[in-house]
């Protein structure tokens, strides 16, 4: 089963790789100068889950082990990059190869150099939405270029079909129209493989100072009044607060944001947001009270999918599954008691996973 991941983009010193530190404790490099991340960081970003916090102080297991995301922190991208300015083509390469972009806004001022000589999340979102649409444009005018020439003989009407979304892509990619507005479900399906950048899921995260978490800037209220008018949810991350908390031993990070007024960490709401984006769900596995086990999967999978997400023998040798809600075996407190009351139910290779699932597999 393919890795999917989620990529952070944005211009440089946005605090690409401080938030990814910040999300997988990866100690990618951090300098305040374009392009220091020239190779891609990969890592991976624990999903938080109070579930399977309940279901280890249930258990008591001697491991808990939370579900993770893979994270991948890109070079910057500056204007001109579907030419092949900067890092361009190479960039362009390598975030085709992710699922979902985390666009990474710079709203802080300070020493570090801005690419464009002054702080303005709106112009920096335009910029990186132009260039990931003229990098599109490029891509759809080669393949209409070879489409056409078929048109000239016998054309299967699949192919038709193709040149006809493909038409209605670039159309709206003229206009600055995010495509997902023009085409159907079913016609995203066709064109899925050709990986347009303007098709991929996209998150939006505003990188601000410390100050701003009680005192929000100009550039944040601004962003935010953009956002709405968009329509795009936005995330507001302290990168440099937060790659430092990631360094913090559990207790001491509860205190400090316990002191600071803050519920939650704001990565904790970006990595929920990323698997949201990917269609992820999570389903748990107890292993003999030994592990509690929190694992990914994309949503509408099958049972022996999830088997292989745990073992590849155990996808081999799969025979049932006994599955029960996380829920349901929190409230009746022991899966020995859950299955004499009838609440776990057995279930074969097409059962789909649902969201919360705790599965015992059964195999040879």
């Amino acid at each position: 089963m393919a890795t999917l991941s989620g990529g952070i983009t944005g211009l440089p010193n946005a605090g690409k790789s401080t938030i990814f530190n910040a999300l997988t404790r990866g100690g990618a490099s951090v300098a305040d100068y374009p392009f220091c991340t020239v190779s891609p960081n990969t890592g991976v970003a624990v999903l938080p889950d109070p579930r399977l916090e309940k279901l280890a102080n249930l258990i008591k297991p001697q491991v808990v082990t939370p579900a993770t995301i893979e994270v991948v922190d890109v070079a910057g991208l500056i204007k001109g990059a579907h030419k092949g300015e900067g890092l361009g083509n190479e960039f362009l390469s390598r975030i085709r190869g992710v699922d979902v972009l985390i666009h990474l806004v710079r709203c802080f001022e300070g020493k570090i150099p801005h690419p464009e000589g002054s702080i303005d999340p709106i112009r920096d979102i335009e910029t990186i939405k132009i260039e990931l649409f003229l990098s599109d444009l490029n891509i759809i005018q080669r393949r209409l270029t070879r489409l056409n020439k078929l048109l000239k003989s016998p054309i299967k009407q699949s192919d038709k079909t193709i040149i006809e979304i493909l038409h209605k892509v670039e159309k709206a990619l003229n206009q600055g129209v995010y495509p997902e507005k023009v085409i159907s479900s079913h016609e995203y399906q066709l064109i899925k493989q050709e990986g347009f950048l303007s098709l991929k899921p996209v998150i939006y995260v505003a990188n601000i100072s410390e100050e701003d978490i009680e005192s929000p800037s100009t550039h944040i209220r601004r962003l935010r009044e953009f956002a709405k008018k968009e329509g795009f949810e936005l995330i507001e991350v302290c990168a440099q607060l937060e790659m430092e908390l990631a360094e913090f031993p559990d207790d001491e990070r509860q205190s400090f944001l316990k002191e600071m007024g803050i519920k939650e960490r704001a990565v904790c709401k970006l990595a929920r947001e990323i698997a949201r984006k990917l269609n992820l769900i999570t389903f748990f596995t107890i292993t003999g009270g030994k592990e509690v086990r929190a694992w990914t999967i994309k949503e509408g999978s099958l049972a022996v999918e999830a088997a292989g997400k745990v073992h590849s023998d155990i996808k081999k040798g799969f025979i049932k599954a006994e599955v029960i809600d996380v829920e349901d075996l929190l409230e009746v407190g022991d899966f020995k008691k859950a299955r004499a009351e009838g609440k776990v139910k057995l279930e074969g290779r097409e059962y789909k996973v649902r969201d919360g699932d705790v599965i015992h597999f059964h195999f040879v």
